[in-house]
């Protein structure tokens, strides 16, 4: 799969980026730097319960109390994709007054970034996934964990970074300050291999420990006649340990047959699932035509 050939992008663009499972707005940071020294503009959201808005519990601090942070219920237990949806539309309304937006979502921001182009498609110029979950033959990305696929992912093996039963504590939760060198050592090559110790264990203190279950579990099936008309690009992590290649593949794959008039213009980086914010300038790159 080669990359199309793009023009550089209007500089009265801004970049809309929203964030994957457990994060904020600020995994975004690396790239909006690049960004702006490009000369372009980028809004990066906090969806709902992230950010100075996600629930640190006292007993996440340390010393740690799991069996307290195993049962405390959370905030985002109620937060739907259809409120992540409204969130990035609201933002994107206020942003296109000032010139194009090109909606950007890493991972788990994948199945809301295509709910909202298949609402509103007038508000966006461009779509890219960051090795996102591209909702076409599945409705969501538990619904993909369940193919072939899938099989090679590390995810299933992060089991022991949980806390709390699901049904307890209303979302899912995960204890990212745990001090266990295996589970660290798990989290590393699933997340960010290439990256050294010292610049994983950064990036994993900006993780939040809840993650919305109804936001994985929603049906953000794309609409082929609405998301269908938007050019999209897919930015492919070939060492990803979370999303595998095959997958990637798979989903890009499947909206091309679903949209075969617009395809995906396809780039791919030697990069981990989160280590793409290691190569900013070569996103920011793709991401401007540059």
């Amino acid at each position: 799969m080669n990359a199309r050939t793009t023009s550089p992008v209007d500089p009265s663009t801004t970049f809309l980026l929203v964030h994957g499972a457990g994060t904020s707005s600020s995994m975004w940071a690396p790239l909006q730097r690049q960004l702006a020294v490009d000369g372009y503009r980028s809004y990066a959201i906090d969806l709902p319960g992230h950010g100075l808005h996600a629930q640190y519990p006292v007993s996440y601090q340390a010393p740690q109390d799991l069996e307290a942070l195993g049962s405390e219920f959370s905030t985002l237990a109620s937060v739907t994709l259809d409120d992540n949806v409204d969130a990035v539309l609201s933002a994107a309304r206020a942003l296109a007054k000032t010139g194009p937006v090109r909606l950007v979502g890493a991972s788990l921001g994948g199945i809301t970034i295509g709910a909202a182009a298949s609402r509103a498609p007038e508000l966006f110029a461009h779509i890219v996934y960051v090795s996102a979950w591209v909702c076409v033959e599945r409705a969501n990305p538990i619904e993909w964990m369940g193919e072939p696929e899938f099989a090679t992912s590390m995810l299933p093996e992060l089991t022991g970074v949980a806390v709390g039963d699901p049904a307890v504590v209303g979302t899912g939760r995960a204890n990212y300050r745990t001090a266990d060198r295996t589970q660290l050592g798990l989290l590393h090559e699933a997340t960010m291999a290439e990256a050294t110790e010292a610049e994983f264990l950064a990036f994993l203190n900006i993780m939040q420990p809840d993650e919305s279950v109804l936001v994985m579990m929603g049906d953000g099936s794309v609409d082929p006649n609405t998301w269908g008309a938007i050019p999209r690009t897919f930015v492919r992590l070939s060492q990803d340990r979370s999303i595998p290649p095959a997958l990637q593949d798979r989903m890009i794959a499947a909206a091309d047959r679903a949209v075969p008039h617009n395809e995906f213009a396809v780039h791919t980086i030697d990069s981990s699932h989160a280590g793409f914010i290691r190569h900013s300038e070569t996103v920011a790159s793709i991401l401007t035509g540059s």
